[in-house]
Formats: C-alpha cells, sequence, structure tokens
C-alpha cells in the first residue's frame, strides 16, 4: 500500500492543472490559507487527501469541472501552500476552516466534495456547518474509524516518514519553504488525525444535504460501512415502486483507495450528473 501511494503521486504530477485561476491567501481561524478558484458556475469545493496538495489531488479534475463549475480549492493546514500553525489536526477544525473560507468568499452555499481526508473534513463540513452545503460528494472516506477494513486501520499505526524519504511527497513539503529537518515531525502530525478512534455516524445521517458516497470495490472502505449510511439516506428499497432516494451510492470496478484518482473518468461523469439533477425521487410506477 506504502509503495502504491508513492506510485499514485509520481503518475499524478506528470499532469498539470489546464485552467484559468485565481489564487490567494485568507487569514481564516489563526491559519493563513491557500486557496485557488477556477471557472464559473456553481460553487464546488474540493477537499484534497492526507498528505497531498492542489496539484497532486486534482490536476485530472480541475479542468472537467471547470467547465461548468465555480472550482473553489484550498490546501488545508500544513499541506502545500499553508503552513501549519500550533494547533491540533482534526477535521473538525479544518472543517471550520473550510467554512471560514466561504464566507470570506461570500459564497452562502456551495457543493462539497472530498477525497480521503478531504471526505472526512467534507462530512464534518455538513455536520458543523449545513446551512452551508448544498450537495456532499465523499470519494473513498469514513464516518466512524471501523469504516476502514481492519488491515487498513492497522496500516495507520505503521505508517511514518520513512515511506515518504526521497518521493514527490517530501520534494513538495520543502519546496513549499518548509524545514526538511521538520519532515518526520510533520507526517506523524497528519498520521495523529486518525490515531484516535472516531464515530459521527449520529451526526452523519442527519445531515439533510443529499450524500453522493462513493467507494471502490477493492477500496480500504468497508462496503457495510457505505451501505449503512445509503440505506439511512433513503436506498434500500426498490426505486420502480418507491421513487429514487435523494443521495446515492456508487461502488467503482476495479478500483482501490488510491486508484480512486487514476479512474476520474468513471466517477466525474456521475458526479456531475448528481450536482446537475434536481434530485426529485422519481414516481412510483405502480
Amino acid at each position: 500500500m506504502h509503495k502504491n501511494i508513492i506510485t499514485l503521486i509520481l503518475l499524478l504530477m506528470t499532469c498539470s492543472v489546464k485552467a484559468n485561476k485565481d489564487s490567494a491567501y485568507v487569514n481564516v481561524n489563526g491559519l493563513k490559507m491557500y486557496y485557488e478558484v477556477y471557472g464559473e458556475g456553481k460553487p464546488i469545493v474540493l477537499l484534497h487527501g492526507s498528505f497531498m496538495n492542489i496539484a497532486m489531488n486534482w490536476s485530472q479534475v480541475i479542468p472537467v469541472l471547470a467547465k461548468t463549475h465555480k472550482v473553489i480549492v484550498p490546501e488545508m493546514q500544513g499541506h502545500g501552500h499553508t503552513k501549519d500553525i500550533p494547533r491540533a489536526m482534526s477535521c473538525e477544525a479544518m472543517a471550520d476552516d473550510v467554512s471560514a473560507l466561504l464566507k470570506h468568499l461570500k459564497v452562502d452555499s456551495a457543493d462539497i466534495l472530498g477525497y480521503s481526508l478531504g471526505g472526512a473534513i467534507a462530512f464534518q463540513v455538513a455536520v458543523r456547518h449545513p446551512e452551508q452545503v448544498r450537495r456532499l460528494v465523499v470519494l473513498s472516506a469514513t464516518y466512524a474509524s471501523n469504516g476502514w477494513w481492519p488491515d487498513v486501520e492497522a496500516s495507520f499505526k505503521t505508517m511514518n516518514a520513512d515511506i515518504f524519504k526521497g518521493s514527490p511527497i517530501e520534494q513538495a513539503y520543502i519546496s513549499y519553504g518548509n524545514d526538511p529537518a521538520q519532515f518526520s515531525a510533520w507526517v506523524k502530525k497528519i498520521l495523529s488525525i486518525d490515531d484516535k478512534p472516531y464515530d459521527w455516524t449520529p451526526a452523519v445521517k442527519q445531515i439533510k444535504a443529499p450524500i453522493f458516497m462513493i467507494i471502490g470495490d477493492a477500496d480500504g472502505v468497508r462496503y457495510e460501512h457505505a451501505l449503512e449510511l445509503f440505506k439511512a439516506k433513503g436506498g434500500g428499497q426498490t426505486g420502480d415502486l418507491h421513487g429514487l432516494p435523494k443521495s446515492r451510492l456508487a461502488i467503482l470496478p476495479g478500483t482501490t483507495h488510491i486508484g480512486m484518482m487514476m479512474h476520474t473518468d468513471y466517477w466525474i461523469p456521475m458526479v456531475n450528473e448528481f450536482l446537475a439533477s434536481d434530485l426529485d425521487p422519481n414516481p412510483p410506477m405502480f
């Protein structure tokens, strides 16, 4: 798995974002957050995964979504251009940062799309700031620590800075002006997010915004975990008899957790359709 992470980064870095952008910093919650904005239309916020930055995570996604959306892409605490601060890393705190960014941009409500850690942050944005979320798209992420397969949970405890030595992740960390001597501490701090068990199940099931949860059939996320949320959001019954639920679930074939970002051709069209539809349940046939 660790080698797969490095391979993914190398592949993604061969791509570049080819779209006009605006970039800036904004002071939110003691953080000087970097963000970029592309395109015009309904706003969508993209939240990257652990150790990632805009270029690494979203190079293949931004040019497609920016054709029809205003794409807002922040770099989270301690990632990319956004320097770390003496604050614990948590999905809750980073969700508050996203909320503050939207207020700064005078965006009342946006679609939120998050991958991996970004998906967990997206859940917390919807829990903590529901009025700012129109629709939620979560890629390869969990809302409880037991949502991961047991071997994935165990792997979090074995990961350390050594696996990233000489990798694009370490190179990017240094290129943004960080102290190379602090690289190990930085990796440890990010991994600390998964050190503590968490369970947001009751709050996530109460989210009012429609949710589209997407995992791979060889992902780190348990099928039952995704199904539990989908059933709570109206799934688990025949659409021809009862109409379609407003929320959706997709399990992509031949797709791993790392490979999710290599199969954008699978999920971007589904996400675009989800965001564009009125999501009124179809009338039953009988």
